[in-house]
Protein backbone atom coordinates (compact mmCIF):
# COMPACT_ATOMS: atom_id res chain seq x y z
CA UNK A 1 0.00 0.00 0.00
CA UNK A 2 1.43 3.23 -1.20
CA UNK A 3 1.58 5.83 1.41
CA UNK A 4 2.65 9.62 1.45
CA UNK A 5 4.21 11.92 3.78
CA UNK A 6 4.40 15.57 3.18
CA UNK A 7 6.94 17.86 4.59
CA UNK A 8 8.79 21.65 4.06
CA UNK A 9 5.93 23.48 5.44
CA UNK A 10 6.07 26.45 8.04
CA UNK A 11 5.95 30.10 8.33
CA UNK A 12 7.47 32.30 5.50
CA UNK A 13 6.67 35.99 4.91
CA UNK A 14 5.36 37.42 1.67
CA UNK A 15 7.76 37.03 -0.88
CA UNK A 16 9.40 34.48 0.43
CA UNK A 17 10.36 30.40 -0.30
CA UNK A 18 9.34 27.08 0.82
CA UNK A 19 10.10 23.79 -0.73
CA UNK A 20 7.45 21.00 -0.16
CA UNK A 21 8.35 17.48 0.16
CA UNK A 22 6.23 14.38 -0.88
CA UNK A 23 7.64 11.19 0.06
CA UNK A 24 6.49 8.15 -0.83
CA UNK A 25 6.55 4.50 0.29
CA UNK A 26 5.30 0.79 -0.25
CA UNK A 27 5.09 1.07 -4.01
CA UNK A 28 6.35 1.66 -7.05
CA UNK A 29 7.00 5.73 -7.30
CA UNK A 30 7.20 5.81 -11.01
CA UNK A 31 3.58 3.74 -11.24
CA UNK A 32 2.07 6.93 -9.87
CA UNK A 33 1.17 10.26 -11.28
CA UNK A 34 1.22 13.12 -8.55
CA UNK A 35 -0.44 16.50 -7.88
CA UNK A 36 -0.22 18.51 -5.30
CA UNK A 37 -3.34 20.46 -4.05
CA UNK A 38 -3.95 23.11 -1.19
CA UNK A 39 -7.10 23.82 1.05
CA UNK A 40 -7.55 27.59 2.42
CA UNK A 41 -9.18 27.90 5.67
CA UNK A 42 -12.71 28.12 4.42
CA UNK A 43 -12.32 27.24 1.08
CA UNK A 44 -12.59 24.12 -0.89
CA UNK A 45 -9.32 22.37 -1.91
CA UNK A 46 -7.79 22.95 -5.01
CA UNK A 47 -5.52 21.72 -7.59
CA UNK A 48 -1.98 23.77 -7.43
CA UNK A 49 0.27 21.22 -9.86
CA UNK A 50 0.93 18.25 -11.06
CA UNK A 51 3.68 15.75 -12.70
CA UNK A 52 3.69 12.46 -14.95
CA UNK A 53 5.06 9.73 -14.25
CA UNK A 54 8.17 10.32 -15.83
CA UNK A 55 8.32 14.18 -14.99
CA UNK A 56 8.29 14.98 -18.88
CA UNK A 57 5.31 16.68 -18.53
CA UNK A 58 3.58 19.03 -15.72
CA UNK A 59 0.91 20.86 -15.27
CA UNK A 60 0.61 24.34 -13.07
CA UNK A 61 -2.81 26.56 -12.06
CA UNK A 62 -2.66 29.66 -13.71
CA UNK A 63 -2.45 31.56 -9.74
CA UNK A 64 1.33 29.73 -9.15
CA UNK A 65 2.14 29.77 -12.85
CA UNK A 66 5.49 31.18 -12.67
CA UNK A 67 5.88 30.86 -9.07
CA UNK A 68 5.50 27.55 -8.49
CA UNK A 69 7.88 24.78 -9.93
CA UNK A 70 7.14 20.68 -9.66
CA UNK A 71 9.61 18.21 -10.11
CA UNK A 72 10.26 14.74 -9.09
CA UNK A 73 13.41 12.22 -8.27
CA UNK A 74 11.97 8.61 -8.54
CA UNK A 75 15.05 7.17 -7.46
CA UNK A 76 13.78 8.97 -4.34
CA UNK A 77 10.65 8.07 -4.71
CA UNK A 78 9.54 11.68 -4.10
CA UNK A 79 8.15 14.62 -5.55
CA UNK A 80 8.64 18.42 -4.79
CA UNK A 81 6.88 21.65 -5.06
CA UNK A 82 9.51 24.47 -4.87
CA UNK A 83 7.07 27.78 -4.14
CA UNK A 84 8.59 31.44 -4.61
CA UNK A 85 7.33 34.30 -4.38
CA UNK A 86 4.63 33.34 -1.47
CA UNK A 87 1.67 35.58 -1.17
CA UNK A 88 -0.93 35.65 1.96
CA UNK A 89 -3.42 33.67 -0.53
CA UNK A 90 -0.59 30.93 -0.83
CA UNK A 91 -1.58 30.19 3.21
CA UNK A 92 -3.31 26.71 3.25
CA UNK A 93 -2.61 22.99 4.11
CA UNK A 94 -0.53 21.67 1.44
CA UNK A 95 -1.24 17.73 0.24
CA UNK A 96 -0.19 15.56 -2.35
CA UNK A 97 -1.78 12.66 -3.79
CA UNK A 98 -1.42 10.20 -6.43
CA UNK A 99 -3.25 8.23 -9.25
CA UNK A 100 -2.30 5.47 -11.42
CA UNK A 101 -4.26 7.04 -14.53
CA UNK A 102 -2.98 9.83 -17.00
CA UNK A 103 -6.32 11.44 -16.74
CA UNK A 104 -4.97 12.97 -13.31
CA UNK A 105 -2.63 15.27 -15.32
CA UNK A 106 -3.74 15.65 -18.47
CA UNK A 107 -4.13 19.70 -19.11
CA UNK A 108 -5.33 20.07 -15.81
CA UNK A 109 -5.49 18.70 -11.96
CA UNK A 110 -8.42 15.83 -12.10
CA UNK A 111 -8.98 16.09 -8.41
CA UNK A 112 -11.37 13.16 -8.85
CA UNK A 113 -8.78 10.87 -10.22
CA UNK A 114 -6.94 11.01 -7.13
CA UNK A 115 -7.02 8.09 -4.76
CA UNK A 116 -4.57 8.66 -2.09
CA UNK A 117 -3.65 11.33 -0.27
CA UNK A 118 -0.86 12.76 2.28
CA UNK A 119 -2.18 13.42 5.81
CA UNK A 120 -0.99 17.39 4.54
CA UNK A 121 1.95 20.16 5.69
CA UNK A 122 0.75 23.63 6.84
CA UNK A 123 1.91 26.37 4.78
CA UNK A 124 1.58 29.94 6.79
CA UNK A 125 2.74 33.00 4.57
CA UNK A 126 2.68 35.90 6.86
CA UNK A 127 4.45 39.11 7.91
Amino acid sequence: QLQLVESGGGLVQPGGSLRLSCAASGGTWSDYVTAWFRQAPGKEREGVSCISRTGARTYYADFVKGRFTISRDNAKSTVYLQMNNLGDEDTGIYYCATTESANGCAGSVSQSEYIRWGQGTQVTVSS
